[in-house]
């Protein structure tokens, strides 16, 4: 059978209606009222004109309706489009159009106020739902239109509509688009079909076991499964908290949120939530969760919590280290994936502190004509097999090139992700080659010279990136912000401490220290300032 996202909450909803679904702010929402929500907000969609294969823009922060209205869409098989909310204008402009976004969902008033400037640019949008208070800019605007009409309607009119479900069927083949990040250029919308997303990013509902077969399996199984609390801490448009959402959906389990990520609150509220399990980004959120739990230590209520998982961002050792050091009986796992390649598993580190994934049937490496490589130690291109995206929408160039289907007819993910294969079978993750630094002929992998920046005492955050060199072609070097109350170390200090870990040739030989470290909207590493910011300091040699 084919998996269908909503299905599969409707599923849950009926097999375990009392549980507790969502904490909210430190209110609880059960799976049955949760559903009878969703589907309120469902037909207040349909009721103006949302339907089958429309895509419709979350513009929003983290909030009860953001879940609602990501429930509610899938329930009619329309197609919800995660939005950054820390986008400028001409980035929403961009994302707006190149989705085909029918109608957008909105709340805060600089964010109407966004959409109210935009609007005449989009000639696609139908209709606009807001949540609160609607802006005059936003009401001018529609008014304003010319030959065609934009309706503003209040979100809160779902309260009127029926909370039964009468929705057609489902067949698993519906599309969920998930927007990157934009790291290596303009964000790209990557089309899932649900029954894909059920298998590769969520696990097939169980990611501790073999997968669901069917519904009924995944009905009988979740009343079995014990509710967990896990705390979504990264943003709901972000990738890897939807696949976190519909996993621990699937386990019926409950999903804890927070309005904006906020390191002392989450730490603080533990205890109140019985916090079991927190999902982060990388060291973004990994170092001043860390700093909040030594700051908390005798404070905080760490009873309940086991685990800590990071997913979609380098997560180093020294941070994982600080928080051992507050509990040591903490379970820390680094999931390995993209929003184009799903749940790839756990990456570890190894005895040489390289990042490592164990031997599996959905990764291989392979080499520029796609060809498998099986020579030990060979590097070549990390590429995933199995249940893997339609492509990009819209963009049948760069799906052909990232989705390319091999002689056998199998279709791989090849992300631009650099490894090689060990004898013992296990993959070595090198990092992007996008961020390969090529010095003298050695190559030199940011996120690895990375990783020994963040263990530095005084570093809190630091970029790698290649500076030019007269003798090499290209140096590497790197562009960190200090911890407070930390003086700026040498850069013959900074050198010292990554020959511990890193070969000679690997070691920055320009170290710039600022402010703050850059990053992207969505938390990514800003790779063109940093690289900017080097070759300025960079003095000619």
């Amino acid at each position: 059978m084919k998996f269908n996202l909503a299905d599969v909450f409707e599923t849950v909803a009926d097999s375990v209606p009392e549980r507790i679904v969502l904490t909210w702010e430190g209110e609880d929402i059960s799976y049955a009222e949760l559903d009878g929500l969703a589907n309120q907000v469902a037909h207040n969609f349909a009721a103006h004109g949302v339907g089958k294969d429309d895509n419709v823009a979350l513009y929003l922060k983290n909030s009860v309706e953001h879940v609602t209205s990501l429930i509610g869409l899938i329930k009619i098989r329309a197609v919800p489009v995660n939005v950054n909310y820390r986008y400028t204008d001409a980035e929403l402009e961009y994302i707006f159009d190149n989705s085909d976004s029918a109608a957008i969902v909105v709340e805060l008033p600089e964010h109407q106020r966004s959409v109210a400037e935009l609007m005449p640019k989009l000639p696609l949008l139908r209709t606009v739902f807001v949540i609160g208070d609607v802006v005059d800019e936003l009401t001018e605007a529609a008014a304003a239109l010319e030959g065609r009409t934009v309706e503003i309607v209040d979100f809160d009119e779902y309260k009127g509509k029926p909370a039964e479900r009468d929705f057609s069927a489902r067949t698993g083949e519906e599309i969920y688009m998930i927007y990157t990040g934009g790291t290596t250029g303009y964000p790209k919308g990557v089309m899932w079909q649900h029954d894909d997303f059920f298998r590769k990013p969520i696990s097939g509902g169980n990611p501790y076991g073999p997968p669901r077969a069917d519904l009924d399996e995944l009905s009988r199984e979740v009343k079995n499964f014990p509710s967990m609390s896990f705390l979504i801490a990264a943003p709901l448009m972000h990738g890897a908290a939807s696949y976190s959402l519909f996993t621990f959906i699937s386990l019926g389990s409950r999903l804890i949120l927070e309005r904006d990520f906020n390191a002392e609150k989450m730490i603080r509220n533990i205890g109140r939530d019985k916090t079991q399990m927190i999902l982060i980004v990388g060291d973004a959120m990994g170092m001043p969760l860390a700093e909040q739990m030594e700051l908390q230590k005798d404070t905080a209520d760490f009873s309940t919590l086991f685990s800590v998982t990071s997913g979609g961002a380098l997560w180093s050792q020294s941070v994982r280290d600080r928080m051992l050091a507050v509990k040591p009986d903490l379970l820390l796992r680094d999931n390995f994936g993209a929003s184009e390649s799903g749940n790839d598993g756990e990456i570890k580190m190894d005895e040489n502190g390289n990042l490592m994934v164990p031997p599996t049937d959905r990764m291989m490496v392979v080499d520029e004509r796609f060809q498998r490589i099986t020579t030990p130690n060979e590097v070549g291109h990390i590429a995933r097999i199995g249940n893997i995206p339609l492509g990009y929408y819209k963009d049948p160039e760069k799906t052909a090139r990232t989705f390319p289907t091999l002689e056998d007819g199998t279709r791989i993910s090849v992300l631009g992700d650099m490894g090689y294969v060990r004898e013992d079978g296990s993959i070595i993750f090198l990092g992007r080659g996008s961020q390969c630094i090529n010095t003298g002929g050695e190559k030199v992998y940011a996120e690895e010279v990375e990783g020994a920046l963040h263990g530095h005492p005084a570093i809190a955050d630091a970029l790698v990136v290649p500076a030019p060199d007269a003798k090499y072609g290209q140096r590497v070097a790197a562009v960190a912000s200090l911890k407070p109350g930390f003086d700026e170390p040498s850069l013959e200090d900074v050198q010292e401490h990554c020959r511990k870990t890193l070969a000679r040739y690997k070691v920055p030989r320009t170290v710039v220290f600022v402010d703050e470290v850059k990053r992207t909207p969505a938390g990514k590493a800003d790779y063109k300032w940093a690289k900017s910011t080097a070759a300025d300091a960079v003095q000619p040699v």
